[in-house]
């Protein structure tokens, strides 16, 4: 029955593995093990970025000029972009690009009087529109019977 060659089978142990490999079986059994759990493992991903591209006060180009134009009521006690409550009373405005809590000077290009205003919220989302200042900051302005003026925007402090 037997050509000679012994079967080298322990109790309990596989009979695949060779005499020599039996030492090793723990070794073997913690890298599949590991291998397991790091395939499982979610992989490392980037944090999304934001649609919204930010621009650094110190770095903001020169003053940007173009039409600006004022809300209140209708948004005053909502949250905004940043996540305060929304103060029409307070000296704030809505830019596309600056960071949250940058000062800018306002100013009213018909009449030249001009308002310095914090950064709070996102837009105008109307093109033409480089600037939306709070209700506090268009009566500054003398702009609240015209709605949408002429102005030049220029970052005071970051």
């Amino acid at each position: 029955m037997s050509s000679g060659r012994r079967r080298c089978r322990p109790p309990g142990g596989s009979p695949f593995l060779a005499p020599k490999a039996r030492g090793y079986r723990g070794v073997r059994s913690a890298w599949l093990l590991l291998a397991l759990v790091a395939g499982c493992a979610p992989a490392i991903r980037e944090a999304p970025r934001s649609t919204i591209r930010e621009v650094p006060a110190h770095g903001a180009p020169g003053a940007q000029q173009g039409q600006a134009s004022w809300y209140g009521k209708e948004q005053h006690g909502h949250p905004t972009a940043n996540g305060e409550r929304f103060d029409m009373n307070a000296l704030t405005a809505a830019h596309l690009t600056l960071r949250m809590g940058t000062r800018v000077r306002v100013t009213n290009l018909r009449n030249g009087r001009s308002v310095v205003v914090r950064i709070n919220d996102r837009g105008p989302y109307s093109k033409k529109r480089i600037i939306d200042v709070s209700y506090a900051a268009a009566r500054e302005l003398d702009m609240l019977d015209a709605g949408v003026v002429p102005a030049r925007v220029e970052v005071v402090a970051p």
